[in-house]
């Protein structure tokens, strides 16, 4: 193979042998080297928490998340916009995935595309961002153009820029605003990183928007209240969640949930504080939709 000064895309010098171990030893050998994406992603928890100190002021003033990625950094990224939805009730157009080829990209490999640097950029202008947004792009060779213009672009227009990438001394650690070095090394089949390099992106991705999100208010507790009960699963989880918070019975519960739209932090509010529906939910904006100022408010 030719050489490449990049990590991620060098042979991992521990498993020559892969395709002829026995099948318990081959699992092990993968269950193992994920412990490097975790170890990776602890080594830069201080420049996660930087992250979101910077982030958080613009989401509080309104701002987006967006996401720009290709391949399995931009699918990471369709998911973590995605998920922030049903689990906190973020609206979504507030959280923006940007992906090289597109949507189709999601299920299908769009070839080239993630050469695309003006692709990027122009993808990124398209959805308008501002001062207040805040830009996540991630790759893990750190080299991507699709990323690349989609930093400079964001950049451009005064957006926050995050860099995520698994290499070291590459572009998308020097473009951005702030950047996150994830140095996971040689994959175990080499330059798949879909592998512990996708892993420790995840685990990136995961801890900044969470924590963004308990940040806004999103959580009481450890407890996700800004989930609206949807489906049966979700209304079972809701009950719990209020009979946890408030210490009511099941009736008591279901009743506020069902006055309270299914939201679990109104439902909350008008429990411990003896209120209706609009009361709670007048609290609730004059807390900045934090349960527990509004519940320790006069």
């Amino acid at each position: 193979m030719t050489l490449d000064a990049r990590r991620t895309e060098a042979v991992h010098p521990g498993h020559a042998d892969l395709d002829q171990l026995p099948l318990p030893a081959l699992v092990q050998v993968f269950v193992d080297d994920q412990q490097d994406a975790v170890r990776a992603v602890q080594a830069v928890a201080g420049v996660l928490e930087d992250v979101v100190a910077a982030a958080l002021p613009r989401l509080r003033a309104g701002g987006r998340l967006i996401y720009a990625g290709a391949g399995t950094s931009g699918r990471l990224g369709v998911l973590d916009a995605t998920e922030l939805t049903p689990t906190f009730s973020w609206p979504p157009e507030r959280a923006v995935p940007l992906i090289a080829g597109g949507m189709e990209a999601v299920r299908h490999a769009v070839e080239g595309a993630e050469d695309d640097r003006e692709a990027g950029a122009a993808d990124v202008r398209a959805v308008c961002p501002g001062t207040d947004d805040v830009l996540l792009a991630v790759a893990a060779s750190g080299t991507t153009p699709y990323v690349l213009g989609a930093v400079h672009a964001a950049r451009a227009a005064g957006a926050l820029t995050v860099g995520i990438a698994n290499n070291p001394g590459t572009p998308l650690l020097d473009a951005p605003h702030l950047a996150v070095l994830l140095d996971t090394g040689p994959e175990v089949i080499s330059g798949s990183t879909r592998l512990k390099a996708g892993t420790a992106q995840k685990i990136a991705l995961n801890t900044i928007s969470s924590a963004l999100m308990v940040q806004l208010g999103k959580v009481y507790g450890n407890l996700m209240v800004d989930m609206r009960a949807s489906n049966d699963k979700l209304q079972g989880r809701a009950v719990r969640m209020v009979r946890h918070a408030t210490g009511a019975d099941d009736d008591a519960a279901r009743t506020a949930l069902a006055q309270a739209d299914g939201h679990v932090k109104t439902a909350i509010v008008m429990l411990m504080l003896h209120v209706d529906v609009a009361q709670a939910a007048a609290r609730l904006t004059a807390a900045g939709g934090h349960a527990r100022l509004a519940l320790n408010a006069p």
